[in-house]
């Protein structure tokens, strides 16, 4: 399915489009109807083009995307109605100011609005989450740490790698991926490790590791470029990015398989049941130079995608796509929406925002 790619974001009391710019959009046959199923919907942004875009069906029946400007847009986490949003120097927490039964210009069942954003300079946010505490907690990979919110300051480091000799602006080991569990990070990927300043990059083939945050131990060696490490249904899963493939591995027995080839560069992974929902890119100035992501496409004569895939992990075969065309050459993370239709956001620096007012219940 061929179409365009723009914003229909509006305020609840104006239906005018909010168009940032169009571009070309191709959808699997079926997307739509696989969504309504599983009674979900996608956000996921685009930090080379600095878009935050969420994807549902509409009243139609057919895919509805919006999309909104976020500098630099990077890491995204999802929970109960709420959407962090990573970007060049801030982190954004958005609400739906949606009440249940409630539906913004007749259409969409979630409205995602800017409610908070923190200003932690530019330390290059990867992925977020919420910890148990409801802190906001992300990987800085500026200064090889992951930090969390501060009051006063740009943030407040909560742990790091025992090999890193200090926090410094420098982004020594490309520290990058958190895997949360009950609340907590219990695994990171990093790209090296190597305590210099921007010292991954001449060791970030076959030097990057899944490490065990509580004991700092390497549990997943020999690996290019890893990011996203995720728990999902008793196992530890990453995506091995500068081989293109998504790998599960055994936690108890340390079994480790590839699940699937993706054509691209992997950023950003999570599940839905049997299905894992990745981000894939273009490789800059059209190759993946010295990665063996290359030579896997050249072997399967695939060309490089820009978009979203969603996978049967029990087949490995890609089951639904959104590719993007036009200016979109790199995607960062993704989100899934659950029980939400149609989802819209209203965009920071929008005509839209200044009228995005809703009351709360009175004190």
């Amino acid at each position: 399915m061929e179409g365009k790619l723009s914003a229909l974001a509006a305020t609840i009391t104006d239906p005018a489009a909010h168009d940032p710019g169009d571009a070309p959009i191709a959808i699997s046959a079926g997307l739509a109807d696989w969504m309504l199923a599983e009674r979900i919907s996608l956000a996921f942004t685009s930090y080379q083009t600095g878009q935050l875009i969420v994807a549902g069906v509409g009243p139609d029946m057919r895919m509805s995307f919006n999309q909104q400007n976020y500098a630099r847009a990077t890491g995204l986490c999802y929970d109960r109605g709420r959407l962090l949003v990573g970007s060049m120097f801030q982190i954004w927490r958005l609400e739906n100011m949606l009440r249940p039964g409630q539906y913004a210009n007749n259409a969409f069942d979630m409205a995602l609005v800017p409610r908070t954003a923190h200003t932690v300079g530019y330390v290059d946010t990867h992925e977020l989450a919420f910890d148990a505490d409801d802190r906001i907690v992300f990987v800085n990979s500026r200064y090889s740490c992951l930090a969390t919110i501060d009051e006063v300051h740009s943030f407040r480091p909560i742990w790091k790698p025992r090999f890193i000799s200090a926090l410094a602006p420098e982004d020594r080991c490309h520290l990058n991926g958190m895997a949360m569990h009950h609340g907590r990070p219990r695994f990171v990927t990093m790209a090296a490790l190597a305590d210099e300043k921007d010292g991954w990059r001449t060791a970030r083939m076959g030097g990057g590791v899944v490490m065990d945050v509580a004991s700092g131990e390497v549990v997943v060696r020999g690996l290019t470029m890893p990011h996203s490490p995720r728990l999902h249904d008793g196992a530890l899963w990453f995506l091995d990015s500068g081989r293109g493939f998504i790998v599960r591995t055994d936690l108890a027995g340390g079994h480790q398989e590839d699940v699937a080839f993706c054509p691209g560069f992997l950023r950003g992974l999570v599940f839905h049941e049997d299905f894992a929902v990745v981000t894939v890119s273009l490789g800059r100035e059209g190759k993946f130079k010295d990665l063996a992501v290359q030579t896997g496409l050249e072997d399967r004569k695939l060309d490089a995608q820009c978009g979203v895939l969603i996978i049967d992990t029990r087949t490995g075969q890609t089951v639904h796509s959104i590719l993007l065309g036009g200016a979109f050459t790199e995607m960062f993370d993704v989100a899934i929406l659950p029980g939400v239709r149609n989802p819209m956001t209203v965009g920071p620096a929008t005509v839209e925002m200044i009228g995005a007012v809703s009351i709360g219940d009175e004190a």
